[in-house]
């Protein structure tokens, strides 16, 4: 029999923790809820691998093995959110410590990081997202830069940053590579295999896909000192999922594959739609020949571009607020990864300084049938 990494991310996920229980024949493995695993006469763990779930639990096991392998990294990590995960990181610096930013990001990875980073007196500089050459000139103006972050494609601007050339800077200065890649998910990129040193994700998003879990997740390619850290900094702090939640997300990443790519489907396909019509002042998806990230993209993600998308509507807030309020199938609301299309307006959310222009709507494509999703776009333009 093939190595089961080997085989291909669709049969790795849709395979997750499968295995015939001997006693009950199941095919699905059980929600193991225990908080904790008795230990024999001599006081020795009757089972090595379980001893407390702060620390480790069969069923989040089985889903931090799964997504390790769907993004060729050695281990993975699972938290009780995206951003618990973003924060254990964080916490695993030490003050004095430079960090290099996106200035272009999830802003409230970004609203966190800056404030924790000005606490513990670790430095910030940031680069233009859509240009990783500047990131050489973020990490020449510090003696030692300790991590370089790269958000592809970003939130919300749909930005796009080249993995390989953040890494090989990176890596020139000894610096390590973190990639969140949440909205391009192990189905169309893995950042480890471009150079990059850690992975996170929100599981929240496409990992679980179906918006009824909080996750979050860190793989590392290899072990080294701040993958030791966050992983203490897991345990001993307890940002860890619950054993039902990691079922959830074990059993979300089983569909991730039929489910992302036909998002990254329908959001082609509304891409296109939306670039050609006359109320549409700009459209980005890195999809789109048109889009300045495009050869990128194209280069480092593989067999699509993800179902997010954002674009820009002729007029004013006012105007975005109207086209938003006035869909029928597609649902206003904050996230983004799951089955039904979300959209969204960023410029209400986000703080002004954060530059998200008043007529910007983020769209989160689902699975529906695409012909009605732009037959309600189409309705919903009628506003403008």
């Amino acid at each position: 029999m093939k190595n089961p990494n080997d085989r291909q991310g669709a049969t790795v996920a849709a395979k997750a923790a499968h295995f015939l229980d001997v006693h009950s024949g199941a095919v699905v493995p059980e929600i193991q809820l225990s908080t904790t695993f008795a230990r024999d006469d001599r006081y020795a763990p009757i089972n090595a691998a379980n001893l407390y779930s702060r620390d480790q639990n069969p069923t989040f096991i089985h889903a931090e093995r799964t997504l390790a392998d769907l993004e060729n990294g050695e281990e993975c990590r699972l938290f009780a959110s995206g951003m618990a995960a973003i924060a254990s990181i964080f916490y695993s610096l030490t003050p004095g410590s430079h960090v290099v930013l996106p200035d272009a990001m999830y802003w409230g990875a970004k609203l966190w990081i800056h404030d924790h980073c000005r606490r513990q007196d670790i430095f910030v500089s940031e680069y233009d997202t859509a240009d990783a050459s500047t990131i050489e000139a973020c990490v020449a103006d510090k003696n030692r830069t300790n991590l370089v972050w790269v958000e592809t494609p970003s939130n919300p601007m749909m930005h796009v940053t080249d993995i390989a050339l953040a890494a090989d800077i990176a890596h020139q200065h000894d610096a390590l590579v973190c990639v969140d890649s949440t909205a391009a998910t192990p189905v169309f990129s893995q950042p480890l295999d471009l150079g990059a040193d850690l992975v996170v994700h929100s599981a929240t998003k496409y990992l679980n896909g179906h918006s009824d879990v909080l996750a979050g997740a860190v793989v590392t390619r290899e072990e080294h000192a701040l993958w030791e850290a966050l992983s203490s900094e897991r345990s001993m702090a307890g940002a860890v999922i619950g054993g039902f939640e990691a079922w959830l997300l074990l059993r979300g990443m089983r569909t991730l594959f039929v489910r992302v790519e036909r998002a990254a489907d329908n959001a082609m396909q509304i891409a296109q739609y939306l670039e050609q019509h006359p109320v549409i002042d700009s459209t980005s998806y890195p999809g789109l020949p048109s889009h300045p990230g495009h050869a990128v993209a194209k280069k480092q993600m593989h067999g699509g571009f993800g179902g997010l998308l954002s674009f820009q509507v002729k007029g004013d807030a006012a105007a975005a607020l109207k086209v938003a309020g006035a869909m029928q199938i597609i649902t206003s609301a904050t996230s983004l990864g799951g089955v039904e299309t979300l959209i969204e307006h960023r410029h209400t959310l986000e703080p002004a300084e954060n530059m998200i222009p008043e007529n910007h709507l983020r769209l989160s494509v689902g699975i529906e049938r695409v012909e009605d999703l732009i037959e309600d776009i189409e309705q919903a333009l009628v506003c403008v």
